[in-house]
Parts: C-alpha cells; sequence; structure tokens
C-alpha cells in the first residue's frame, strides 16, 4: 500500500511539474522559410496570387496524386475557399484572407485529418531589382496544456524538407520563361 501511495505521489508531482512548465511556454507558434527567385515581383506574384497557383507548386501535391479537391467561390479573391481529402495527407481547407498585390498572399488552414487543427499561411514577395524573394510562413496556436510539445518539436525537421521542395518548385515555375 505505501509502494502504490508513493508512486501515486510522484505521478502527481510530475503531472503537476508539467502543467506549470507549460504555464510559461508559447501557446503560439510560426515558421518561414525565404528563397531568392530570378523574376520581377509581378511574375513570382502570378504564381502565388490564387489557391490554383499555390497548388502548382504544393509540395504536398506529389504525396497523393488521386488526392480529392474542390474550390468555392471566386479563385484569386478574399473568401475563396480549397478543400482537400485524401487517406495520405489528411483532409482540411484553405480559405484566403488577405491580398496585398503583388506583396502578400495569406490564407487561414483548416486541418481536420490525421489531427484537428487551424492556422495562417502566407507568402510575401520583396522585389530586389531583376530577382525576388519570397517568403513561405505559417503561423499556429496550440492550446494549454499540449503547447509543452513546442519544446520538443523541432520544425525544421517536421517541415523543412517538404518547404525547400515547394519553395524550389515556386523558384522553377517563376524562373522559366
Amino acid at each position: 500500500m505505501k509502494l502504490s501511495k508513493y508512486i501515486g505521489i510522484i505521478l502527481g508531482t510530475l503531472v503537476g511539474l508539467v502543467l506549470i512548465v507549460a504555464l510559461f511556454v508559447p501557446k503560439e507558434f510560426k515558421y518561414e522559410k525565404s528563397i531568392v527567385i530570378k523574376a520581377s515581383i509581378e511574375k513570382v506574384w502570378g504564381n502565388i496570387n490564387s489557391l490554383s497557383a499555390l497548388d502548382r507548386w504544393n509540395p504536398w501535391n506529389d504525396r497523393d496524386p488521386n488526392m480529392k479537391k474542390e474550390t468555392i467561390g471566386m479563385d484569386s479573391t478574399v473568401g475563396a475557399m480549397q478543400s482537400w481529402e485524401s487517406k495520405i495527407v489528411g483532409s482540411g481547407s484553405q480559405t484566403i484572407e488577405t491580398i496585398e498585390k503583388p506583396t502578400f498572399l495569406e490564407t487561414k488552414l483548416d486541418f481536420y485529418k490525421p489531427h484537428k487543427s487551424h492556422g495562417k499561411a502566407y507568402v510575401k514577395l520583396t522585389a530586389n531589382g531583376n530577382q525576388t524573394k519570397a517568403t513561405w510562413g505559417m503561423t499556429g496556436r496550440i492550446p494549454y496544456p499540449i503547447n509543452i510539445m513546442i519544446l520538443f518539436m523541432d520544425m525544421e525537421k517536421n517541415m523543412g524538407k517538404d518547404w525547400d521542395n515547394g519553395l524550389s518548385k515556386l523558384k522553377k515555375i517563376s524562373e522559366s520563361k
């Protein structure tokens, strides 16, 4: 009986410590990567200014060529939404929230499967002569006490390869004649 009491106290203390630490861990995350493209900002803008344009360099399309997609609303306008369903990459939707031609596009992301979560994605363009810096980013919020996972998440490991792949495709498409 005494052993189970001590085990209970130890487990309760550990859970309490985790909950206390989670109070001080950020609940929001941000991840972004950039690439320099040898093309004008107008040309690169043409490859990010709509859901269908984003879809041309979406790195997750390669994982499931049979992904089902549907676009609702007028593409390239605020409120247009694309939803997807895939046995491999899950399901969700992306809705255009902000358009600042030719420098910024922001979308709201809603993931349903395999894990329900929400966030925002954006692409920022910065002109530099005849080149354009494209920055692809994502922000989100992780609720307490699950936010403690931020301490153990390696965003670069989890997302870096896909983002490098997508940005490389954007570069290739934008630099082609």
